[in-house]
């Protein structure tokens, strides 16, 4: 009697914590299936200067919890207008500090109705060919975020004809870093994020910022983990490309069908703790291929494999980069492993092969790729 009351117990024991595990993974798949149809869930406003708000209107609506403008663009205008502009004439460089000018004072008039109505407030750079240090200084210069404050980094995509390269969209997040103490969130597309995630291992730094995910789909239940990203921290889901006048995800009050929209899968009260972010995400390990071989005789020869396992990350070191003004910068780099200690624990693992086998030479280890993987033991083959 008492060993079936141990049994039923333990049934319903594992039965409950497969239950909570199913309860939490469908938790976490809500957020990737329309989650601004969860009214709890915090609806986030982005716009730039030419988006037209009628702001009594839009606060009208309760479930906004933050708004993101555009700040700067590229790397900053030219007051004098002396010098080359790259082909532009005098009175067109005017023009374009006068609306630089404009759009600046619109940017500090929507950060004080924001922020005078309890919103969370974001800014964020978008990223052009061009000096990194000198768009970041531009970007903090103009924007002069508080320590509360969202910044992001809008890279659109690799082509690095047209916008800031992966290269320079590290440099420019670590002198945001050096300067302020916080690293920005990147904002991109689905394209250019799964790009960033498959080559993590060469763009180490831009793979650890917490992501502003665009995709304009009401379902992403097949992307996420995506690299170093286990979900996005922002979703923009909602544009003037799939919003028009018959149809939309979320129509903002006082504001036209070109507004962006964006929703995060958690309550507005959850989303300020952690507004501000600032950190790396984890990285996880990266994968590590290393090659045993041992060999015996001088005719045919018995070969035998193993594996270690590498317990530590990619070592990590600074490398710097200096603007025009002179201004240096923070840039994560891929660094260093020890490989001779790792040698020693293949050679290890290959006697031990060699033992339990009936015999198989010295081993030499090879790495080819700062990869990790490991490789199963295979029979050592004796002639």
């Amino acid at each position: 009697m008492a060993k079936r009351y141990i049994s039923t117990t333990g049934m319903i024991l594992r039965l409950a914590t497969f239950l909570g595990l199913a309860f939490a993974a469908a938790i976490a798949r809500a957020g990737e299936l329309e989650p601004w149809k969860t009214k709890s869930n915090a609806i986030i406003v982005d716009a730039y200067e030419m988006n037209s708000i009628d702001w009594e209107t839009m606060l009208a609506d309760k479930r906004i919890s933050g708004f993101i403008a555009k700040a700067s663009d590229g790397l900053p205008e030219s007051f004098s207008c002396t010098g080359d502009h790259n082909g532009d004439t005098f009175n067109h460089c005017k023009t374009m500090w006068r609306k630089y000018a404009v759009s600046r004072e619109l940017y500090q008039t929507r950060r004080m109705i924001a922020r005078t109505h309890g919103l969370l407030w974001g800014a964020y750079h978008l990223a052009r060919p061009g000096n990194p240090v000198d768009q970041a200084n531009h970007f903090l210069d103009y924007a002069e975020p508080r320590d509360d404050e969202l910044m992001v980094l809008d890279l659109e995509g690799i082509d690095a004809d047209k916008y800031m390269s992966l290269e320079d969209a590290a440099i420019f997040a670590g002198h945001v870093k050096t300067r302020t103490g916080r690293y920005p969130i990147l904002y991109t597309n689905h394209i250019t994020a799964k790009y960033i995630a498959a080559h993590r291992a060469k763009h180490r730094l831009l793979s650890r910022l917490p992501l502003w995910y665009a995709r304009y789909k009401p379902d992403i239940r097949q992307v996420f983990p995506m690299g170093n990203w286990e979900s996005y921290a922002l979703w923009q889901f909602s544009s003037g490309i799939n919003c028009g006048k018959r149809r939309c995800p979320y129509r903002v009050p006082g504001t036209l069908d070109d507004i962006d929209v964006n929703v995060a899968a958690k309550s507005p009260l959850a989303l300020k703790a952690i507004w501000a972010q600032g950190a790396l995400l984890p990285e996880k390990p990266l994968p590590l291929t290393l090659v045993a071989q041992a060999e015996q005789g001088t005719g045919m020869h018995a070969v035998a494999r193993a594996s270690a396992t590498l317990g530590e990350p990619l070592l990590v070191s600074r490398a710097g980069a200096t603007s025009g003004a002179g201004s240096g910068v923070d840039r994560l780099v891929t660094g260093s492993i020890d490989f001779a200690r790792h040698e020693r624990a293949l050679q290890v693992a290959v006697a031990a092969d060699d033992a339990a086998q009936g015999g198989c030479g010295s081993a030499v280890a090879n790495a080819d790729t700062l990869r990790r993987v490991a490789i199963k033991p295979a029979p050592c083959n004796t002639p």
